[in-house]
C-alpha cells in the first residue's frame, strides 16, 4: 500500500470514528467537488460547514463499507456505501428512523501528504428512493419505478 493510499485509509477510518478534527488529513485550501445537490466546499471549515454537519446530521450511527480501492501515484479513488439512521432533514423529508445504504465514489488528490481535492459522488436518489421518493417522477431508465411514492 502506498502513502496516498494510506492517508485516504485512515482518513476513512477517522470519519467512521466521527473525529471533530480533520485536519490531519486535509490540504489547507482543500476542495470538495460534490455531484448535483451536494455543491463545491472551498477549506476544510467549508467542507466541514457546507458537508460534513449535514451529513452527520442526516445520517446518524454511520458506517461506511469501501468495497474496491485504487491507487495511481498521487490518486487514490473508491467505491462503496455508508450505512446509517436517517436522524435528520434530509431534501426537505423529516427523519424517518430507517436504515439506509447511501453508495459513493470518491477520487482523492494527495499534495504535500494530505488531501488536497476530493471529487465526489453520492447517490442521493438512491437515498431518497429508499424513503420512498423517486426523483425522476417515473421517467428514469431503471425498471421497476417505484409506485405509490409521494410526488
Amino acid at each position: 500500500m502506498g502513502q496516498a493510499l494510506k492517508l485516504v485509509k485512515d482518513m476513512e477510518a477517522a470519519l467512521g470514528r466521527a473525529e471533530t478534527d480533520l485536519s490531519p488529513w486535509f490540504h489547507e485550501d482543500f476542495i470538495w467537488d460534490g455531484n448535483r445537490g451536494c455543491g463545491v466546499k472551498h477549506g476544510l471549515a467549508g467542507f466541514v460547514a457546507g458537508w460534513q454537519s449535514p451529513w452527520r446530521a442526516f445520517l446518524s450511527d454511520r458506517s461506511y463499507h469501501t468495497t474496491q480501492w485504487l491507487e495511481d501515484g498521487d490518486w487514490v479513488s473508491c467505491f462503496g456505501y455508508a450505512e446509517g439512521v436517517h436522524s435528520g432533514p434530509f431534501m426537505g423529508i423529516a427523519p424517518t428512523g430507517k436504515t439506509l445504504r447511501v453508495p459513493y465514489i470518491d477520487f482523492w488528490q494527495i499534495r504535500d501528504g494530505r488531501i488536497a481535492y476530493n471529487k465526489v459522488s453520492v447517490d442521493l436518489a438512491e437515498a431518497l428512493h429508499q424513503l420512498g421518493h423517486d426523483v425522476f417522477g417515473g421517467h428514469g431508465w431503471d425498471t421497476p419505478p417505484i409506485t405509490g411514492a409521494a410526488p
